[in-house]
């Protein structure tokens, strides 16, 4: 079947037009979806803070150098089947040493591991060392959801708990973390029952919640908007509707939630932020 010029250009606009809605609609989904998994994803969450931008550069860093090794070593292997064959080379080699190569092959590791651990230990340190903080927030991993306190904003404390009926599931909760953008915010974390773990992957942060040890880490996300994450630790029967959900938002939208959160929160319990306390000092 033939089809007329008139046709063919008609078509083929209508499949444009179908490619740019497509892309469109690709760009807009990744948008929504900043903070949180998606469907069929392969890699990491895009990136929120300058630690998780290096730790993606990291990983990508060594997939790229683990997949240059596993092609050399298959082309070697190649190389060795076609050309010491007992076709190829009826009369086999009878070299039990070669010094140069045996040289090589104890200098290129050792480079190889080297290249690897500089940037590794530099990543290591900079999400250890936990600089000047701007805000510091406690959370406490309880079975099963989270209690938050802002100490440098007077001591009001709230729980944070899986909302069955917000999107996205599993990971909607009734009281959100909130935090400023651009600003340094210390975490301390313990647990109240069992062990837990505080992970936002989208900061690049995973650190357990011990009962009795503060421990603490540290993000300064670089953008607004919803960030998701969850308990990370097998912590018992409702571990799985145990999410973490971070709001982040400029400073004047910040403050003026500070402002609201003490008079809402004025008359909740303490004793949880006194046992903080009590472990912190």
């Amino acid at each position: 079947m033939k089809l007329s010029r008139g046709r063919m250009s008609r078509v083929l606009m209508g499949m444009g037009v179908a490619a740019a809605t497509f892309v469109m609609s690709g760009v807009a989904m990744a948008a929504e979806i900043m903070g949180q998994p998606q469907e069929w994803e392969y890699k990491l969450q895009k990136a929120a803070t300058p630690i998780m931008e290096n730790i993606i550069w990291f990983h990508n860093f060594l997939l790229w150098l683990i997949t240059a090794i596993v092609l050399f070593v298959l082309v070697l292997i190649v190389v060795v089947i076609f050309k010491f064959n007992a076709k190829a080379n009826p009369v086999p080699s009878k070299t039990t040493h070669h010094t140069l190569i045996e040289v090589i092959w104890t200098i290129v590791p050792v480079l190889i591991l080297v290249g690897i651990s500089v940037p590794s230990f530099r990543l290591l340190f900079s999400e250890l060392d936990v600089p000047k903080s701007d805000l510091t927030i406690k959370a406490t991993g309880k079975q099963w959801y989270w209690t938050y306190s802002y100490p440098d904003n007077g001591k009001f404390e709230f729980d944070s708990l899986l909302a069955t009926d917000k999107q996205p599931r599993l990971l909607a909760v009734d009281n959100e973390l909130v935090v400023p953008v651009n600003k340094v915010v210390r975490v301390q974390v313990i647990g109240a029952d069992v062990i837990h773990s505080f992970a936002v992957p989208a900061f690049g942060i995973k650190i357990d919640a011990v009962p009795g040890r503060l421990n603490e880490t540290w993000f300064k996300a670089e953008q607004t908007g919803m960030f998701y994450g969850q308990c990370s630790e097998l912590c018992g029967k409702d571990h799985a509707y145990m999410p973490i959900a971070v709001r982040v938002v400029t400073e004047d939208e910040f403050k003026k939630w500070v402002a609201d959160a003490q008079k809402k929160y004025a008359s909740a319990r303490n004793s949880t932020f006194a046992s903080i306390e009590a472990v912190a000092h």
